[in-house]
């Protein structure tokens, strides 16, 4: 085992250790265990990256297990997906596994249980078994295929696994206590009938499929995983987990350890709520920079960096009710990336909302260039050659022509700053027929090349811009948060908290021109304007810029 005093002192961290300390285990086996019926999101990466961290800290093995455990949600799309945003998150496994590709097993392991008395075929209806369970505060009510013998429930089983029975008509349930306080141990089912559609991976072999309760601790057993690590609303589930290894008599039983989930205001993490926003068009799709799957944050431009950064920073904690998690400001996580961005992104002149500006006494034709710094947090980074002309588009927010308080960029007879060019002083105001402002004309000082007065003078506003001759026009997505609320499952409706200004499109936009052959996911910094990453459906005929944050 690695040195403890290098390791985190969380409260995970800690059990793993002491496990390994009282010989309980000899050594640590995690797993990611996701079900591929959809995309992973940021609630994924706590989980993830909780069982990789394990996993590595304590020189074990981490497996990847896909939950395909129900055809009519899982697909291969997300087998593919999953795998792929894992990948992009840098985390690594020993081996790809599937729950079907132990169904077998797991049968036969059911016919264990049966054979003991601990499992018995209930034909009920899935309305009356619901009906039956009782309440928390009332017991349930047993089910009169209780007590059917050994036989009729191995015959009832094997036809049941043969196609013999409709959807519905049948389940095996474990034989528990209906009276038990909690309701997961209330004769829970084990196997529903499943006809249509085939599965992904195992097409009509099976019509049978196990419930999630009944597959997670056996493959945690069967593939030798030690700490079986979930979100705190499995609390509830962790005695059946355990009857189940127990009843079965598997030796060196996995430990399961439950952790708060991720909750991150501004957002919900619902599968069901996210399909939702997808298939009702509240969003473009899963990778849709609005939505919190990896996905939609990498088109956005999160880093994986970023993402660590942000688990770590919020922590790995426990909290008592199995309806609770950890409500995580959306800030925290935009830090983390703004963090990171600002050492790695380049620096671009860019303007979103242009308007023009004729320096009428620059010589007509000229072209110069300066050099600029890539990225003034890294040295290593260089510096490229940015043109200046007699024309330049300045961002439109960057002049009043009646300049209020403490207002320090551009107005008619104030000069300012052009970002390492020169000072310039507005001269003139040029306006159309509706009084709108389409032009401004100005002035240049020659001796400020650089952005410095020879003679010591002071500017207080800087401002950048891009040359009208040589920048390149771009499409601009400016994303604000999904929602209106912080927690926007807490009014009922939550597509009610929609944020109706989430995205605006810019279209007028200008570049500078070495952003010319930028890749989809390249990253940058707009000097003044924030973080930005080239789109997917960014190309040579149309550049498009996401805002990160």
């Amino acid at each position: 085992m690695p040195d403890e005093t290098s390791q985190p002192t969380d409260f995970i961290h800690e059990a793993v250790a002491e496990d390994l300390r009282n010989g309980r285990f000899s050594h640590v086996k995690t797993r990611l265990p996701p079900e591929p019926n959809g995309y992973l999101h940021i609630g994924h990466v706590k989980a993830f990256l909780i069982d990789y961290n394990i996993a590595r800290d304590f020189g074990g093995v981490l497996d990847l297990r896909f939950d395909d455990t129900n055809p009519e949600k899982e697909e291969t799309e997300f087998v593919e997906a999953i795998q792929e945003d894992a990948r992009w998150l840098g985390i690594e496994w020993k081996q790809v596994l599937f729950a079907s590709d132990f169904f077998d097993v797991l049968y036969e392991w059911a016919v264990r249980l049966i054979k003991k008395g601990k499992a018995y075929v209930d034909d009920q209806s899935p309305e009356q078994v619901k009906q039956n369970r009782g309440s928390w505060t009332e017991p349930g009510v047993e089910s009169p295929a209780r007590d059917r013998s050994v036989e009729e429930n191995l015959d009832l089983f094997q036809r049941m696994k043969t196609g013999e029975f409709p959807d519905g008509s049948h389940v095996l349930r474990a034989k528990i206590d209906m009276a038990h306080g909690n309701m997961n141990m209330r004769d829970p089912i084990m196997y529903r009938i499943i006809h249509e559609p085939p599965h992904h991976r195992t097409g009509k072999q099976w019509c049978i499929y196990p419930m999630y309760d009944w597959a997670h601790g056996q493959n945690d057993a069967m593939h030798g995983v030690t700490h079986s690590l979930c979100s705190i609303e499995y609390e509830d589930h962790r005695p059946l987990y355990e009857w189940f290894l127990n009843e079965l008599e598997i030796e060196n039983k996995p430990r399961q350890i439950e952790f708060a989930r991720l909750n991150l205001s501004y957002t919900v993490m619902s599968k069901r709520k996210l399909r939702r926003l997808v298939e009702e068009g509240f969003v473009d799709g899963w990778d849709d920079p609005r939505m919190p799957t990896i996905r939609g944050m990498r088109r956005r431009g999160y880093t994986p960096e970023s993402l660590h950064d942000f688990i770590d920073r919020t922590g790995v904690s426990k909290t008592i009710s199995a309806s609770a998690g950890v409500m995580v400001d959306v800030a925290i996580l935009e830090a983390c990336v703004r963090d990171n961005l600002n050492k790695k992104s380049a620096r671009r002149l860019a303007v979103l909302d242009p308007i023009k500006v004729v320096i009428e006494n620059y010589p007509e034709g000229q072209t110069e260039e300066f050099e600029i710094d890539n990225n003034p947090a890294d040295p290593s980074a260089g510096s490229r050659k940015v043109p200046f002309s007699k024309v330049i588009y300045i961002e439109r927010e960057d002049f009043q022509e009646e300049p209020e308080p403490k207002y320090y960029r551009l107005a008619p007879g104030r000069e300012v700053r052009l970002r390492s060019a020169y000072f310039i002083t507005c001269t003139d105001v040029v306006k159309d027929a509706g009084g709108n402002i389409v032009e401004l004309r100005c002035s240049y000082d020659p001796a400020t090349r650089g952005g410095n007065a020879p003679d010591g003078r002071k500017v207080k506003g800087t401002i950048h811009w891009v040359s009208a001759e040589h920048g390149i026009p771009a499409e601009v997505r400016l994303y604000d948060r999904l929602f209106k609320s912080a927690d926007p499952e807490a009014l009922g409706d939550f597509l009610a908290d929609i944020n109706p200004d989430s995205r605006q499109v810019l279209t007028r936009c200008v570049v500078e021109p070495s952003l010319k052959n930028v890749q989809p996911g390249d990253k940058f910094q707009f000097e003044r304007l924030g973080y930005f990453c080239v789109d997917t459906q960014s190309g040579l005929e149309k550049l498009v810029f996401n805002r990160t944050v």
